[in-house]
């Protein structure tokens, strides 16, 4: 029985790292090297930092979730991993330790939707993330889902089935404060009524 194989696109600037890259990959039976991220489940950006150039790459890489990204970067600090976490990278790996096995051991968590991320440098992630929790978004009474603890809230009682004013009067807010509460979180996050914002606080497992 054949088994089945990920499609894996590769992309770096230097021609000689990407055809390193993609000899490691071409000799795995479960991998499958392809001419496009299109064609691709997982695309291996190669860079020596994450700088501009890097990350406008990875952007321009990921469309809808897909295809997810894995970053082997030469050098890494804390301003570098923030801005490749942004970009969409879900696994990365040190060239010092980019191995062919492991290498493919970070392919295959991100075909399989999880990530990986060296330990040392997950720990500077978490303490960047807590950072930017503490003094960027909670000041303005923001949270990384992108809800205010009110629109949470709001958008749980709908789910729930109540009405505006029946909200309204469970939250002891006018009618207009409640309506403009939905019109502001379905205008920022881009959902189309509240239905989709309910089904969104779903899938992110807000409610």
């Amino acid at each position: 029985m054949s088994i089945a194989r990920i499609p894996i696109f590769i992309h770096a600037r230097d021609p000689i790292s990407q055809a390193g890259v993609s000899a490691q990959l071409r000799m795995r039976p479960e991998m499958l090297v392809v001419d496009s991220p299109a064609q691709a489940a997982v695309a291996v950006v190669v860079a020596d930092v994450v700088d501009d150039d890097t990350t406008r790459d990875l952007r321009m890489l990921v469309k809808d979730q897909r295809p997810r990204l894995v970053l082997i970067v030469a050098t890494v600090d804390d301003a570098a991993l923030v801005a490749a976490a942004e970009a969409g990278v879900v696994g990365l790996l040190r060239r010092c330790d980019a191995s062919p096995d492991a290498v493919a051991r970070v392919v295959n968590k991100a075909a399989a939707g999880d990530g990986e991320v060296p330990a040392d440098l997950l720990g500077r992630l978490l303490e960047q993330v807590g950072r930017l929790q503490r003094q960027v978004l909670a000041p303005r009474g923001l949270t990384f889902t992108g809800l205010t603890p009110r629109e949470t809230e709001v958008v749980r009682l709908v789910a729930d089935g109540l009405d505006t004013s029946e909200i309204a009067v469970r939250m002891s807010y006018s009618e207009r404060t409640v309506k403009n509460v939905l019109h502001d979180l379905t205008t920022r996050l881009q959902l189309r009524n509240r239905t989709h914002a309910v089904a969104y606080a779903v899938r992110e497992g807000l409610i």
